[in-house]
């Protein structure tokens, strides 16, 4: 081995992430709202760059002669399922609305401390007693006796520090009072929880069945007593493709109205060349490449878009036709080679976007579904797989719930489907639905 210090020449190939090359790739994983938001901050930044907003629309008042308060009765009744949570009432005001007029100013400020601090679900999380007595400089006593206010007041469980006292503040209310609930919460509640109710019958010397009460007494309590509070609009989804069926077949098409066209602003260029200025002459020359740099880059982004989708639709064309159901396996690599482009490539394109189709709207991602093996050699989506187990869960005996490798043989034989007892697991476990030790009954 030759170990000697030198100087040698040796040409390379490799590739360079340039910034133009690294905005191309950001663009591509935008979807339309991050996309306008971009080009918003880029318009910003660059004088030469104009944006014309598609959806927004001039409106000349001699062309509308409706009365305001015609038109105001129009939007409402156009816009009445978005009023429906308009005028929610605020959870400090209802609680407010509920204080006693008696209360001290002391009182007053240590209670409104508590109803402030509440979060979303009506919980006094991280709550320190002493800290509060020491801020009001008031008594111990004092301090508990508001919190002991606050925890009477409407909705029941509102002001707890946890699931537990939730829980319990609700039970206290109940009429007639159920003493083996009270007790099994307070005192037993990490093995109720864990449904290790064998354990726990013999330790407050009851029948399971009675436990079984308890536990269906309890699923009818809130264990969010503030949320019914919230305040926060319905979030909407915009579609980036939608796709669409004719006689002729399936259409797509990139929605992109939502989204700012960009146009070179001549006059401004103009105005600045003829200032004459070397500086401003090179300001110029990267404000304009710049400006190149990323319209090149949403061509392409539409582009890259439009062929991954229209593979989608290629390679799935029962589920344009007939429905979810009929989803078949597909994965992000066989477009990919089939496209020819890289498979992260595909999945920047894919991120975060929806498509609109004729049985509703989906995320990009949703159409990739993972491939098994059927009795018959065949293939099947993990989604079939997973509507199999639920339907073999929701009517299976609630005495006798089936475990996971009950589940994987039954999938074999009466749906064909071969997956391991692992896998079974797995998908019940993406569906949310709990073990068997969890999910069974003892009445």
């Amino acid at each position: 081995m030759d170990l000697k210090a030198g100087l040698w020449q040796q040409q390379t190939l490799k590739l360079a992430m340039t910034q133009e090359l690294k905005q191309s790739i950001e663009l591509l994983q935008f979807n339309s709202q991050e996309l306008t938001a971009f080009l918003e901050e880029k318009a910003l930044e660059n004088p030469l760059m104009e944006l014309n907003s598609n959806f927004v629309k001039t409106m000349d008042p001699r062309a509308q002669r409706i009365k305001k308060s015609k038109l105001k009765q129009n939007q409402d009744k156009e816009k009445w399922i978005e009023q429906l949570a308009v005028n929610v009432q605020q959870l400090d005001d209802y609680l407010i609305q509920q204080l006693p007029a008696n209360l001290t100013e002391l009182e007053k400020k240590i209670i409104l401390h508590f109803i402030y601090s509440l979060d979303e679900n009506g919980y006094l999380y991280n709550i320190n007693l002493p800290q509060v007595a020491e801020l009001y400089d008031a008594d111990g006593e004092t301090v508990r006796e508001q919190l002991d206010l606050l925890q009477h007041l409407e909705p029941a469980g509102i002001g707890a520090r946890s699931l537990q006292e939730c829980l319990l503040l609700q039970l206290e209310r109940l009429v007639p009072v159920n003493e083996m609930a009270e007790e099994i919460i307070r005192q037993h509640f990490q093995l109720f929880a864990d449904k290790k109710w064998k354990q726990l019958a013999r330790e407050i010397k009851a029948d399971v069945k009675e436990i079984q009460a308890v536990y269906d007494l309890v699923q009818t309590l809130n264990p969010k007593p503030g949320a019914s509070f919230a305040s926060e609009k319905p979030a909407y989804i915009i579609p980036d493709v939608i796709v669409y069926t004719e006689q002729n077949g399936l259409h797509i098409q990139l929605y992109d109205e939502n989204v700012p066209s960009i146009s070179y602003n001549e006059g401004y260029a103009k105005k600045l060349h003829s200032a004459g200025d070397q500086q401003v002459g090179r300001y110029l020359q990267n404000r304009q490449q710049d400006y190149q740099w990323i319209k090149r880059s949403i061509e392409q982004r539409k582009e890259t878009i439009l062929k991954v989708t229209r593979k989608i639709a290629e390679r799935q064309p029962q589920f344009f036709l007939k429905g979810s159901a009929f989803l078949k396996p597909m994965t992000m690599k066989e477009i990919a080679d089939e496209l020819e482009i890289h498979e992260s490539t595909v999945s920047r394109a894919v991120r975060g976007k929806y498509m609109q189709t004729p049985f509703g709207t989906f995320e990009l991602r949703s159409f990739f579904v993972s491939m098994i093996k059927t009795a018959g050699n065949a293939d099947a989506s993990s989604k079939e797989a997973k509507a199999a187990i639920h339907k073999l869960i929701s009517s299976e005996n609630k005495q006798k719930p089936l475990s996971d490798q009950e589940i994987a043989n039954l999938l074999k034989t009466e749906a064909g489907f071969v997956i391991s007892r692992r896998t079974a697991a797995k998908y019940r476990e993406q569906l949310g639905i709990p073990s068997s030790s969890k999910r069974k009954r003892y009445d």
